[in-house]
This record gives structure tokens, C-alpha cells and sequence, in this order.
């Protein structure tokens, strides 16, 4: 007698229990779905409402049964058992290695209790999902490397890797991963190449590469006082960002005999380990979702689309490693913005607590990280950090935030630094006389030019 058989059939089918009174021609379907997922059992024999039915089990309807799993491609190795007390036969399913499993039907996967056929984008889904395929590794037939190439980026990436440029730039890439030799003698980067070495800023297919930096006063997202979008590479991205942090959060500074020390409000590390982690790790077939580094009165939340990677769990987080995009990380690996493979979040959760600083992760979805900020207006940091120490006279605040954010208003100045918005327009009015500033373009669309 089967083991356990009394409970199976009380529980009924589920996500890995199956019955089947005779091997229909659903069965091939099943045994893939199983195959795809996270493997199964199917009894022959039982009936749907758990009735014990049995079946043949000559070695004829075996040898049956087996040349219709026959037609599952690639090969799939299953067992096949037989319980001479009940005339049922067990074919005992993994899952499978090599996903995904076709049968002649087409696609199917495990969902609940059931089998589904896949349309054609579950099926890529599917890949995604399973890491089959990488974005990263995808090579572009359509994007030569003689388009579009970002030199700088390139010669910045060599100096920090401490890679000799003795081979020609389409070896290196090559060499690296970026770039890839069609059998026509075209070099084409690599979606990986791409991310790193191409101009993306005016290239719409390349959206979804952009880094978005936002400033907002309040704890919501009501109203925005500076934005920035970065799409000039993952190495510049990851330094533009970091500046941006640097310029809006409260940064103070300590003297070690004549070195100069920043401390930062929510640590440096913490930060550039988050930013490092959303950019390397985010699942970039997501096209409808960027790469959000946002600031608050309250927090900065550093969040990229596709969650955690498959077999990423609340249990496992922190200490298993699993990489989303291997290219990615390799290149980043090589010049040091990634220490060691998978101790980036022990890393950020270590720096917090070093600086007594509240943080949060969320998987679902998005992966995000939230740092509750200190205690301290934003207005305190640009006087006090970015200015080391220096107060600001109202001119300067007002020069200072039509530099940094031309497009700035009077009455996002006057809340962030509570200068009255009579003293603001008298102030601008001077500068404009003076010919300090001028107003390019419309009054609403126009910006500020500093002379």
C-alpha cells in the first residue's frame, strides 16, 4: 500500500498532487506543468473526488504511458511506480533542470491545483522569472558598437579596473562581456555593454536604465523640489546618485589632524551599498519602472523594480546570493563598487546600526529600502554640511538653489528656507539687474542661468 495514501486522498489534489482515473491525453500536459514547476505526483487510478478506481498496470499501459512522455522535450527523467494492492500507478515527476519543458500541445506550468497552458508572454515571463534568460547577456543585433559609443565612460571604467588598454576597445569588450562578433564581422554590445559603454541619454529603448533622483518637501510626494534623471551609464548613474544624496541630506565634517571627515546623517556606506544593490540587481525586462532614490522630510527610500530575485525569501535574505544580473555584477566587481559577492546587504544593515540609523526592507514588488532620517531640517545641512559650517546669507541660499536646480521656484525656496517670498522677489529682481542671473525662456518653462 502506498505511504501516507489515506492522507493524500483526503487532502485531494494540490499544487503537487495530482489524480487521474486513466492516462488520458492530458497526461503528457500534466507531467509537464509538474516538470516546470516544483515537480509533483500524479495517481492513476483515483478519481477526481478522491475515489480509489485503480487502472491498468500491465507492462503494456506502462510502456504506453512512457512513449507519451517520451514526446516532453528536452528529456525528462521521471519514476514510474506501480501499487499492486490498489491497481494505481504513481509517476513520480522533479523539477526539472533544464526549464522550460514542452510538450506537443505547447507550454504548461503548475499554478495551484491546476495546469495552465502558457500564451507567448507567460512564456517569457516564465524565463525571467526561472532566470533563464538574462537580460544582461542578451546580445543586441541592432546596436553596433560604432553607434553611440561612450569613450569616457570607457577610458573611467579601464583606469578602475587597472585594465591596460593594449587590445583594441572591441576585444576588451568582448573580453568583458559587452560586446559580442556576429557571424556578418559585426561587433554588437551586449545588453550588459549597453548599460555600461553606450550613450543611452537620447535613446528611448533604453528608458528604463535611467536612475531617478527626486527631493520632496513633506513626507509625500506632493510636492517635488528637485529631479534629476541620470541614463549616462551604470558606473556614472551610481556616482551622479550618490552626489545627488550628498547635496540634499545633512552632511556635517570632522578634522582628523589634516584630513577632513564627512559624516553623513544616514551613513555614506549604508547609502552607496543601497544605491549600488538597486542598480545592479533590478530586473531590467521591466521597461514601465525605474531605478527611485528618493528623498523625504522623514526617510530616503532607494527602490528598483522586480523585487528580490527568484529563491530570494524573508527567511533567506541576507544570507543566501543570488544574482539577477551576473554580468552586471561582474563588471561591477572589477572595479570595486561590489566587495564580495552577496555581503552588500549585511554591509548596509551593519553600517545603520553603526550610526544607530532606522531602516527597513520591503521585497515584495519593488525591492526597497527606507532609512529614517535624523531630526533635522533640510536647510540645517546645505548651511551647516555642504557649506561646512559657514551660514548662508539669503543671496547666496537664492544663488545656490538657482544653480543647483534652475528650474527651482520662489515658493519652493521660500519652504524649504523660509525666506519670505517678498524678500525672494527682491533678492532675484537685484541679481537680474546686476546681470548675476537671467530668465532663458518662457515663465513657465523657462530656467535660470547663472552669468
Amino acid at each position: 500500500m502506498i505511504k501516507d495514501l489515506d492522507i493524500i486522498l483526503t487532502e485531494g489534489e494540490s499544487y503537487t498532487v495530482e489524480f487521474k482515473e486513466v492516462p488520458d491525453k492530458t497526461l503528457v500536459e500534466e507531467v509537464c506543468a509538474f516538470a516546470n514547476a516544483s515537480g509533483g505526483k500524479i495517481y492513476i487510478g483515483v478519481s477526481d473526488n478522491s475515489e480509489i478506481k485503480g487502472t491498468d498496470t500491465s507492462n503494456a499501459a506502462r510502456s504506453k504511458i512512457q512513449d507519451t512522455l517520451n514526446k516532453i522535450e528536452p528529456q525528462l527523467y521521471f519514476d514510474i511506480v506501480v501499487d499492486t494492492k490498489t491497481n494505481i500507478i504513481i509517476i513520480d515527476v522533479p523539477s526539472g533542470s533544464e526549464k522550460p519543458y514542452s510538450c506537443p500541445r505547447g507550454f504548461y506550468v503548475r499554478f495551484g491545483p491546476n495546469s495552465q497552458k502558457l500564451d507567448r508572454n507567460s512564456i517569457i515571463e516564465f524565463l525571467q522569472t526561472e532566470g533563464i534568460s538574462r537580460y544582461d547577456t542578451i546580445v543586441n543585433e541592432k546596436l553596433s558598437i560604432s553607434d553611440n559609443f561612450n569613450q569616457k565612460a570607457f577610458d573611467d571604467y579601464l583606469r578602475k579596473a587597472n585594465i591596460s588598454n593594449v587590445l583594441s576597445k572591441e576585444s576588451l569588450l568582448i573580453n568583458l562581456g559587452c560586446a559580442e562578433k556576429l557571424k556578418d564581422g559585426r561587433i554588437v554590445y551586449t545588453n550588459a555593454g549597453a548599460l555600461f559603454f553606450r550613450d543611452n541619454s537620447k535613446d528611448i529603448k533604453f528608458e528604463h536604465s535611467i536612475v531617478t533622483c527626486a527631493l520632496y518637501k513633506g513626507v509625500t510626494k506632493m510636492h517635488m523640489l528637485d529631479v534629476k534623471n541620470f541614463n549616462e551609464g551604470i558606473v556614472n548613474n551610481i556616482d551622479e546618485a550618490m552626489l545627488f544624496l550628498k547635496k540634499h541630506l545633512n552632511v556635517s565634517y570632522e578634522i582628523e589632524t589634516t584630513q577632513r571627515k564627512d559624516i553623513w546623517e544616514i551613513p555614506e556606506k549604508a547609502l552607496r551599498e543601497s544605491v549600488i544593490n538597486s542598480i545592479c540587481h533590478r530586473n531590467y525586462f521591466e521597461t514601465g519602472a525605474r531605478v527611485m532614490i528618493e528623498i523625504f522630510d522623514d526617510r530616503v527610500e532607494i527602490s528598483n523594480p522586480g523585487g528580490a530575485p527568484k529563491g530570494i525569501t524573508k527567511e533567506n535574505f541576507g544570507t543566501v546570493s543570488i544574482t539577477r544580473n551576473s554580468v552586471v555584477a561582474s563588471l561591477l566587481h572589477r572595479i570595486n563598487y561590489i566587495e564580495k559577492m552577496g555581503t552588500g546587504i549585511n554591509r548596509i544593515k551593519e553600517s545603520a546600526k553603526e550610526n544607530s540609523t532606522e531602516y527597513q526592507f520591503d521585497l515584495v514588488g519593488f525591492f526597497k529600502v527606507s532609512f529614517k532620517r535624523k531630526k533635522k531640517h533640510i536647510n540645517e545641512g546645505i548651511n551647516e554640511g555642504i557649506n561646512e559650517g559657514i551660514k548662508l546669507s539669503n543671496e547666496e541660499i537664492i544663488l545656490k538653489c538657482l544653480k543647483e536646480n534652475p528650474h527651482i521656484r520662489a515658493k519652493d525656496i521660500e519652504g524649504l528656507f523660509n525666506i519670505s517670498e517678498s524678500t525672494i522677489y527682491r533678492i532675484i529682481t537685484k541679481l537680474k539687474k546686476e546681470k548675476r542671473i537671467e530668465r532663458v525662456g518662457a515663465k513657465k518653462d523657462g530656467f535660470w542661468k547663472i552669468v
